[in-house]
């Protein structure tokens, strides 16, 4: 595979932990969290830990976190890159939360069950479909749907929609908004912009430099680029098959109606309706393709036109 882009694609697997998951980076991921924390808390050390957490027992599920980490007060932070829409994202976080959570508890000694906080960041290269259209940035924690105030402030989980920010580079107002821009455009860029000559930046641009790669390094980035491209590229092709098998069926069919008649307007009449049929064959065909190949309710209600109690039942 020739790679073209001069820097790494911090949304493939390798360029994220390349850049915020390595003990010499690690400066690069305080950094961006003391941004994202602003105001609230002030990380001064980092140490990463193991990545994959079991359940108590073998029949309970794991789960394999981007990064944990864990600040010099022992609060944890699992931060999370997610490149494809999954139905299912908030619940995920949600179990992933409840791992740092349950470890804290001491094996055989008496505990009073006080916790240390616990961050989950998600950095998502798509957006939730329930949020608004202005909003890229949500904030969750425990509330009193009462009063709105925090019940308990140990837990919160944020989630950065990286489709919704759109500042341009003469629109980044604060270090954070550099921060954004940075990630959402690493790959794109030929020339280090000069709004972010910063050092903190330059080192991101120094590590993220495509030439600058080992030969092992180059390898497995390249095996992380040809599976997010290789996923994109299966998703479209369900998409355009489903699309293509729908509108076969519904022309027939819609043909078949119309012959039925006999006569012009009659024809007019069931081709007319058999292509209403028709689209309709063809939105459940694609749906079911999506639906066996496990894309998201919401995307595949979007892509069709069908209700999502439809897209349940095909």
């Amino acid at each position: 595979m020739k790679i073209k882009e001069r820097f790494l694609d911090p949304f493939s697997d390798f360029g994220f932990k390349k850049l915020f998951g390595e003990e010499p980076n690690k400066d690069l991921l305080i950094d961006f969290l003391n941004e994202l924390l602003k105001g609230r808390k002030q990380i001064k050390e980092l140490t990463y830990s193991k990545n994959e957490h079991l359940g108590k027992t073998q029949e309970y599920r794991k789960a394999i976190f981007d990064l944990f980490c864990e600040n010099e007060n022992g609060e944890k932070f699992i931060i999370e890159l997610q490149k494809v829409k999954q139905q299912y994202f908030k619940d995920r976080s949600i179990y992933y939360s409840t791992f740092p959570i349950q470890e804290q508890a001491p094996e055989g000694e008496y505990w009073n069950y006080q916790l240390k906080e616990v961050y989950t960041v998600g950095i998502m290269d798509f957006a939730f479909d329930d949020s608004h259209p202005g909003q890229f940035q949500h904030e969750v924690k425990l509330i009193e749907t009462t009063t709105k105030e925090v019940f308990y402030d140990k837990l919160t989980f944020i989630y950065l929609e990286m489709p919704k920010f759109v500042k341009k580079e003469t629109e980044l107002a604060t270090h954070y908004d550099k921060w954004l821009y940075l990630l959402k455009n690493l790959n794109q860029f030929r020339e280090i912009p000069s709004i972010l000559q910063e050092r903190i930046f330059r080192k991101v641009f120094d590590i993220a430099e495509v030439s600058k790669l080992s030969e092992e390094d180059m390898k497995t980035y390249e095996a992380s680029l040809k599976y997010k491209r290789d996923w994109k590229n299966a998703l479209d092709t369900i998409l355009e098959e489903g699309m293509q098998k729908g509108m076969e069926k519904g022309i027939e069919k819609g043909m078949e109606k119309g012959m039925e008649k006999g006569i012009q307007k009659g024809m007019e009449k069931g081709v007319e309706k058999g292509r209403e049929e028709g689209r309709e064959i063809r939105n459940r065909e694609i749906a079911k393709n999506l639906k066996k190949s496990g894309v998201d309710l919401s995307v595949i209600a979007e892509a069709t036109g069908l209700d999502i109690k439809e897209i349940e039942e095909i």
